[in-house]
């Protein structure tokens, strides 16, 4: 049996801040391949976070972050399950990039259950009338639409879209790494966004 590359478990934990005894059972499990044990912990990450999901988070903190130009400002509030991670350096600093990235990225929503279902059909209707002399039969353009779909939810949810900092990972990967280090379910409640000069 080879031996667990204690280095690699060290960069591991130092990595995702995942225990250090699930970071060694990763590795072994990987043969001493450090991104697949990498991947290896986000799949169980997510594993963990869906679990957790239906789990309530009455309590939390509102975060805030004003761009550098404070011509940008961001109000964010995180939901997890006890005062005691609420308080927690990691939930504190999840707050704050998630924050930033509203600023940067601009979402109009949580998530693509948020969006009212006359704007996902006014999107369609733009799409379809973009292929309407495509000459593609109609199963074609529904799937065409499907994926153009995506990629609007990719734009305009936070959740979906990709982390400012990593665009290896959307931010739904980063909240579930930080219930996976965490052991709560932690939500995005409700946002704004305030921008200098926009109408609000």
């Amino acid at each position: 049996m080879m031996s667990v590359d204690m280095s690699l478990v060290k960069k591991l934990r130092e990595q995702t801040g995942v225990g250090i005894l699930e970071c060694k059972k990763a590795i072994a499990e990987a043969n001493n391949d450090f991104e697949k044990a990498a991947e290896l912990l986000r799949k169980k990450g997510f594993e963990k976070a869906k679990s957790k999901s239906s789990r309530a988070t009455k309590q939390g903190a509102i975060g805030s972050y004003i761009h550098t130009n404070r011509m940008i400002g961001v109000l964010v509030e995180l939901g997890c399950e006890t005062d005691f991670v609420a308080r927690n350096e990691d939930f504190l600093q999840l707050q704050k990039d998630i924050a930033m990235q509203i600023a940067a990225m601009s979402p109009g929503y949580i998530s693509e259950k948020d969006i009212p279902e006359k704007v996902i059909e006014k999107e369609k209707e733009i799409y379809r009338e973009q292929m309407k002399d495509s000459g593609k039969p109609d199963h074609v353009i529904e799937k065409i639409i499907e994926g153009k779909l995506k990629k609007f939810y990719t734009e305009v949810c936070l959740l979906n879209q990709k982390f400012f900092r990593d665009d290896k990972k959307t931010i739904e990967a980063l909240i579930a790494e930080k219930i996976h280090k965490l052991g709560e379910n932690i939500t995005v409640k409700r946002f704004v966004r305030y921008q200098v000069g926009e109408e609000s």
